[in-house]
């Protein structure tokens, strides 16, 4: 894990390579999901049987193998443990709340002439989420990305996590039952996409697919939109932490290493103003790292992906982060409330000693699915709204038409649209 330093003369080069952490190099891996995406459109089921043989060791004999059994989700949450079990409820309930919190409404807003002007607001019949499968399972994932839909009112909701041998993770289904998700199916990567998006024998199009996955998957994404809706291009995980001189240099490692062991492209970038923490926080984190069970996956994202930045000052500080744009960004620092107006871009900002990133991925309500890569400058948190779609409302009366309808009919003529101008001059006539 390197450590540099804000007045080091090559800094400015060091620093622009950490902005460039999140590219992912779509182009390798094009062709491959473009092969894919075509055979799903041409060959449905037969195409995903075939892709699952490939890509997750099984084979489907009959297409409804592909479908997970609403009987196994009851099982499985019938099965686990009563903390295990309390825990994913105090999960839901808290999403649930703050996700409530989010939801638009429509409105209708009338004028003195006769004008009604309004916004109505619906959800769409159809969303498709991917849970990812493959180095961990992700139960919480399932959660972040079914409860917004549940709660935009999203008629039906198809999900789709990849099988490896065919298994699913019994904490996975336990988490569908808790959603009363009907359709879920042992779908993984582009292929999952391609069947969200065109539709198969078994797998319903969507109007709109959400949730996290590998290059493949996030290719996959950024291909078919357009044909349905996404979320976002979701990167590798990462997160950005400001600390000042007061703080634990334990706390801080284990936090930069919380998201080190997702993956080993993942990135952890401390920026603090002290020289003496930057060094503690360096020793703690190879010492942590040691007992850590993901420590091969860790280890490869803290020497390759992690940094540690010194700087002049907190302003400096607060500048450097928001070019970073974080996924997650900690404010551990005395006053965090102090620097809230400072920073601009992070998908979420956790504040204080006592918060650290992985209470957000799980119980404290906010939704973690969230933009990488320095996208959070123009990307939002996955919520009810991604879910959701705006209808404007537009009704005139006689006097009100008369009363803007010669604008109106001026910027016709002079667009030279004659029809439209047409239209609303026969009326005022």
């Amino acid at each position: 894990m390197k450590i540099i330093s804000s007045v080091d003369a090559d800094f400015s080069e060091k620093f622009e390579l950490l902005l460039g952490r999140g590219k992912m190099d779509i182009k390798s891996v094009e062709g491959v999901v473009g092969d894919i995406l075509q055979e799903i459109k041409l060959d449905k089921n037969r195409a995903l049987k075939k892709h699952i043989e490939k890509f997750d060791n099984w084979v489907v004999e009959k297409d409804c193998e592909l479908q997970i059994d609403i009987e196994d989700m009851e099982k499985a949450y019938n099965s686990i443990d009563t903390k295990l079990k309390e825990a994913l409820h105090l999960a839901y309930d808290r999403i649930f709340a703050f996700h409530q919190k989010q939801l638009p409404k429509s409105w209708l807003d009338f004028e003195d002439n006769g004008i009604i002007l309004g916004q109505k607001v619906t959800p769409v019949d159809k969303a498709g989420l991917y849970i990812p499968g493959g180095k961990a399972a992700y139960p919480s994932s399932l959660l972040m990305n079914a409860i917004p839909a549940i709660v935009a009112g999203v008629k039906e909701i198809v999900v789709c996590t990849p099988a490896i041998n065919g298994e699913v993770n019994e904490l996975l289904l336990a988490a569908l039952h808790l959603c009363k998700i009907k359709k879920a199916f042992k779908v993984g990567g582009a292929s999952a996409i391609g069947a969200l998006a065109y539709g198969s024998e078994s797998i319903p199009k969507v109007d709109v697919i959400t949730g996290p996955g590998n290059i493949y998957v996030a290719t996959a994404k950024k291909m078919v939109f357009g044909d349905v809706n996404i979320d976002m291009i979701a990167g590798p995980s990462e997160i950005g932490i400001i600390a000042d001189d007061n703080q634990d240099a334990s706390y801080v490692a284990i936090d930069l290493l919380s998201q080190a062991e997702h993956d080993e492209m993942s990135s952890s970038i401390l920026i603090t103003t002290s020289k003496s923490l930057a060094k503690k926080v360096k020793e703690e984190v190879y010492k942590i790292l040691e007992k850590l069970d993901r420590k091969e996956i860790a280890r490869a994202s803290i020497v390759n992906r992690g940094a540690i930045i010194v700087v002049r000052d907190i302003d400096e500080a607060c500048s450097l982060m928001n070019e970073l744009a974080p996924e997650h960004l900690e404010l551990m620092v005395e006053n965090p409330f102090d620097l809230l107006p400072k920073i601009r871009h992070a998908g979420a900002i956790f504040m204080g000693s006592f918060t650290p990133e992985a209470i957000g991925d799980y119980v404290a309500g906010p939704n973690h699915t969230l933009p990488t890569g320095g996208t959070a400058k123009f990307y939002s948190p996955l919520g009810v709204e991604n879910f959701m779609k705006k209808t404007s409302i537009i009704s005139m009366s006689r006097r009100g038409l008369d009363e803007i309808g010669e604008a109106c009919a001026l910027l016709a003529k002079t667009e030279g649209l004659d029809a439209h101008q047409k239209s609303v001059e026969m009326r005022r006539s």
